[in-house]
């Protein structure tokens, strides 16, 4: 789950919770808001955690140079 979805389940859940005054038989909408929004919480913490273990845009560069050594030069 990336950064976009798990703003959007934050996005819903905080309508669900705080705008909708509806009431459904048998589900509470204040409950499911809470909870999508956690759980989109918990998707940012993860995406952050493995984009800075992979580097992430801007993350440090590995390079390799290898040098050859051929001896003195000819002259």
């Amino acid at each position: 789950m990336g950064l976009g979805v798990s703003l959007f389940l934050i996005a819903v859940g905080a309508v669900l919770t705080f705008a909708v005054n509806a009431t459904v038989s048998g589900i509470d909408i204040n409950t499911i808001g809470w909870i999508l929004m956690i759980v989109g919480a918990i998707g940012i913490l993860l995406s952050l955690l493995f984009w800075s273990s992979w580097g992430g845009v801007g993350g440090t560069r590995r390079r390799s140079t290898t040098v050859v050594d051929d001896g003195p030069p000819a002259y």
